[in-house]
């Protein structure tokens, strides 16, 4: 039986986790991102703006923490998204459209009762690493 690489990703591109967790956990060639929210790396805060501000800021730290790992936004291929309210869905779709392009990835969204911080919208990835051929 071969031996399955277990690496830690962290980086300081992208905000701390906010609680006993990494950012990222690259197994084998999958990368699987921590659940990422809109928080500014060098406040230490949700960004100010609402869902539309915390999302796109959250992307830009997920985009971080996926290049740390070796991958990108191309590669992911599960997304969950996790909203404070589904009154916000159609904005947060429109800042999806900003990183992915088709065909995209596999997705869930939710609508919780409460997300760390207070924060509006929470999202996680879980990506391929090294070269990756889709087939439609």
């Amino acid at each position: 039986m071969s031996k399955i690489v277990k690496k830690i990703i962290n980086t300081p591109l992208a905000a701390a986790a906010v609680a006993p967790y990494n950012q990222a956990v690259l197994a084998g060639r999958t990368l699987y991102c921590s659940g990422v929210l809109g928080i500014d790396k060098d406040t230490k805060q949700l960004v100010p703006g609402g869902t539309v501000a915390q999302a796109r800021q959250a992307f830009v730290n997920l985009k971080h923490t996926l290049e740390a790992g070796g991958s990108s936004f191309e590669k992911v291929v599960k997304m969950t998204v996790l909203l404070q309210s589904l009154d916000d869905f159609k904005d947060v779709n429109e800042v999806y459209t900003e990183y992915f392009k088709k065909p995209y990835p596999a997705r869930t969204a939710y609508q919780v009762g409460k997300l760390p911080l207070g924060a509006a919208i929470e999202m996680e990835a879980i990506a391929l690493v090294g070269e990756v051929e889709t087939v439609e």
